[in-house]
């Protein structure tokens, strides 16, 4: 494997990581980049074959103690070369002695577990314009009017490390919105919406209720052009699929959340959308 190297992604390759996900069908967001460079600026890798790039993957480290692979892409002209399997290797490396997660797509996931990853769930993207009108008895507020810390401690039931850094990015960013559920003060869901090459992606989507979901949902998909706009459901909160269904969104594409050992105690009744597949 003369002239091929791995080293940490600038952020003319951050775009270009982008692009590639696109071409590969997962709709990233828009601007999804700039929330995941703090998330940690070290953790994304590019492989590069004399001098151009060919390959890269995503390997973040939350905390002391979690880490997240995504982004794991080489280019169809070299793919079965052995380029994706260094960069796999290098990314692995990285997270060295520590629970790692992914979200899998269905041709990959037998290599994952071959790397000792295990199945946890698995998520169904839907997507469409839903119907009806979401009525769930609490107030709806723009998120970054609560106190961020009280957002963070909400968004750690959902997640199992600290990613303050990322979350503050992800629901500030210009052209998203960042939408609360609050009742008597409590924080009752979340969620976020940004533009995206076809569909307006919405993630996470956190709710106590299927009505506080579809309440969140319904106001969200304000902001889409016709109100498109596509989720990823984990199928561990069997409500998520039967709510989407009831307003009309189908099923488009499916991964598998795994992760290299016992699965993290989270609060899944509650988790109608996962925030990215690329960083959890």
């Amino acid at each position: 494997m003369t002239g091929f190297e791995i080293g940490g992604a600038s952020a003319a390759d951050m775009k270009l990581i982008r692009d590639w996900a696109d071409e590969e069908g997962w709709n990233p967001g828009d601007s999804d980049r700039f929330a995941f460079a703090v998330a940690d600026p070290e953790g994304f890798l590019v492989g590069r074959l004399d001098g151009e790039p060919v390959a890269c993957i995503s390997a973040v480290r939350y905390g002391g103690g979690f880490g997240f692979i995504g982004f794991y892409i080489a280019r169809p002209a070299v793919r079965g070369q052995g380029y994706g399997i260094r960069l796999w290797h290098a990314g692995m490396e990285r997270l060295d002695g520590r629970l790692v997660g992914l979200d899998g797509v269905v041709d990959q996931q037998d290599n994952y577990r071959k790397s000792g990853f295990r199945p946890a769930w698995n998520n169904f993207r839907y997507e469409g314009t839903p119907r009806g009108e979401g009525i769930a008895g609490v107030e709806i507020v723009d998120a970054g009017t609560l106190p961020f810390g009280r957002l963070a401690a909400y968004d750690r039931r959902f997640f199992p490390a600290s990613r303050d850094a990322f979350l503050s990015a992800w629901t500030g960013l210009p052209g998203r919105t960042a939408l609360a559920a609050v009742r008597d003060g409590r924080i009752e869901g979340l969620g976020v919406i940004r533009p995206s090459s076809a569909a307006h992606r919405i993630g996470p989507l956190y709710a106590a209720t299927p009505a506080v979901a579809a309440a969140l949902l319904h106001r969200l998909a304000r902001h889409a052009p016709d109100g498109l706009v596509s989720v990823d459901a984990p199928d561990a909160n069997p409500a998520a699929a039967a709510l989407f269904e009831d307003l009309g969104l189908a099923p488009a594409f499916e991964t598998a959340r795994m992760y290299t050992g016992p699965a993290p105690d989270l609060a899944l009744a509650e988790l109608f959308g996962v925030t990215s597949l690329e960083l959890g």
